[in-house]
C-alpha cells in the first residue's frame, strides 16, 4: 500500500488513524544553512546547492526553511506530537538533521513525548570546503521510539550500524535539492517490520516511498509543495513498472 497526500502535515497528519504507524522516516526542513537570521531567510537553492551550475540548482525551491532557531523547535514539537498520536506502542522515529539543529530535533523529539535512543550518523563523504576549519560531511539521524520497544530473544539477532557510509547523491540525478540516497534509506527501513507502514510527513521527491517499495514495506507521504508532489507521483509510478518488470 502506497498513500501519497498532498498539505501541510499538520493538518492531513490529521487523518491517519491512531496507533497504525510502525515507523517514521523523515527529512524535514532544516531551517539551517546559515548562523544569522538574514542567512536562513536566503532560497534554499542559494543555501543548500554549490553554485548555480549545480544540477541540484535546478530543482524547485522548497517552503519551510527560514525558520530562526526557537520557531523551527516549536514548530518540530507540534508536528512530532501529531505524528505520535499515529505510532503503535515500541514503533521507531528517524527524523533527518545536520549539525546546527540536533539540539533542537533531540529537544523537539522529548517534548513530543517520545523516547530518545540515540544519533544514527550519515557519513555522506562530501562536503563544501572551507579553509582552516574542519569539513562538516556528516547529516545524522535523530532516533526515538513511542514507549518502550521490546527485544525478542531469537535464534538470529539483528543489530543495525549506528554509521552509514554511503555517498551522496549526485547533484546531476537530484530530483530535490536536499535528496537522500534510496540506499541509505532502505538500509535505515530495515529496522522496521517487512509488513509494517513507514510515514515520511515531508517525503519531497518521495525517496523514502520508493525504498518502501523496493523493501516490501507499506507507505505513507506527505507533501507540501505542489511541484515535488507531481515528481513524488511520477517516481513512484516508475518505481512500480520497474518492480514489475523484475
Amino acid at each position: 500500500m502506497i498513500k501519497l497526500m498532498q498539505g501541510d502535515c499538520l493538518e492531513r497528519i490529521e487523518e491517519i488513524p491512531d496507533h497504525s504507524i510502525d515507523m517514521l522516516l523523515t527529512d524535514p526542513p532544516y531551517s539551517s544553512g546559515g548562523l544569522f537570521s538574514g542567512q536562513r531567510k536566503a532560497s534554499t537553492s542559494t543555501k543548500y546547492c554549490d553554485n548555480k551550475y549545480s544540477g541540484s540548482a535546478a530543482c524547485p525551491d522548497f517552503t519551510g526553511d527560514n525558520r530562526n532557531q526557537l520557531s523551527f523547535l516549536y514548530w518540530e514539537t507540534i508536528w512530532i506530537s501529531k505524528v505520535m498520536e499515529k505510532l503503535k506502542n515500541g514503533a521507531i522515529a528517524c527524523i533527518f538533521t545536520d549539525w546546527r539543529q540536533i539540539s533542537a530535533t533531540i529537544t523537539a523529539l522529548q517534548c513530543g513525548e517520545l523516547i530518545f535512543r540515540g544519533i544514527v550518523v550519515w557519513d555522506k563523504g562530501s562536503s563544501r570546503n572551507i579553509p582552516y576549519r574542519f569539513r562538516n560531511d556528516c547529516e545524522y539521524i535523530v532516533w526515538g521510539t513511542k514507549g518502550n520497544r521490546s527485544i525478542k530473544v531469537q535464534d538470529e539477532l539483528h543489530v543495525y550500524p549506528g554509521c552509514y557510509h554511503i555517498k551522496g547523491m549526485n547533484t546531476r540525478k537530484k530530483h530535490h535539492q536536499t535528496e537522500k540516497p534510496t540506499e541509505l534509506l532502505e538500509k535505515l527501513i530495515q529496522i522496521s517490520p517487512e509488513d509494517g507502514t513507514v510515514l515520511d510527513c515531508f517525503m519531497g521527491s518521495e525517496s523514502t516511498g520508493v525504498a518502501c517499495l523496493n523493501t516490501n514495506r507499506n507507505f505513507i507521504g506527505i507533501e507540501l509543495g505542489k511541484n515535488y508532489f507531481e515528481i513524488a507521483e511520477q517516481r513512484i509510478q516508475e518505481a512500480k513498472q520497474r518492480k514489475i518488470s523484475e
